[in-house]
């Protein structure tokens, strides 16, 4: 990667950091669990939890922006649960209820980014976890981004975005800095799509 880059990458990964935890509650809230008595064909009975988010089960719109000059919009985040606190990933958010899912893509990456897209293509889906949830992603490529806005973001949330080459998002990947399945998985088939048309 650019050594600029690296660089400003770094300030954003420290800027982001956690210096410290508490637990101030441990009821359920943004988290509910529902647990239910499931009878199988073969007449099994278990139990499972089911786990929900929000106001919804948790679908998510995973969004690959690539702007006008053809690089990546990355964004750094708290991920205060992780080993190094901080999250760099592709862009996503909850698909809200009764939400077109491409509607939800294109809400995610104008508030987080201030990036609107010309076209967004499907590029997979899939289960998030579907061992406790009814959760599924939707991950779209965004292509011809241009920054109209600033960002809209949540008062809990604190995102930078970062522009790289599609290169270096997948040096990213190589060097631990990208390690979520959604980013990963985003771009890989990014990868497959730009091979397949030869960009």
């Amino acid at each position: 990667m650019r050594e600029e880059k690296l660089k400003e990458l770094q300030a954003y990964k420290k800027e982001l950091q956690l210096v410290k935890k508490s637990v101030i509650d441990s009821n359920q809230s943004f988290l509910k669990i529902e647990s239910y008595i499931c009878t199988l064909a073969n007449h099994q009975v278990f139990q499972r939890d089911l786990l929900l988010k929000g106001n919804g089960n948790g679908s998510a719109a995973i969004i690959l922006p690539i702007t006008e000059e053809g690089n990546v919009l990355l964004v750094v985040q708290p991920r205060v649960f992780t080993k190094s606190t901080v999250g760099v990933e592709v862009p996503a958010g909850y698909i809200e209820t009764h939400e077109e899912i491409v509607e939800a893509a294109k809400r995610e990456l104008l508030e987080e980014t201030g990036y609107l897209a010309t076209d967004f293509k499907l590029l997979t889906s899939y289960y998030q976890d579907q061992g406790v949830s009814s959760a599924y992603n939707y991950v779209f490529l965004a292509e011809g981004c241009k920054k109209v806005c600033s960002q809209n973001l949540d008062e809990t949330e604190f995102i930078r975005y970062f522009e790289c080459t599609f290169e270096e998002a997948l040096e990213l990947i190589k060097s631990g800095d990208i390690c979520d399945v959604n980013s990963i998985m985003a771009l890989e088939m990014g990868k497959q799509y730009r091979k397949e048309r030869k960009l």
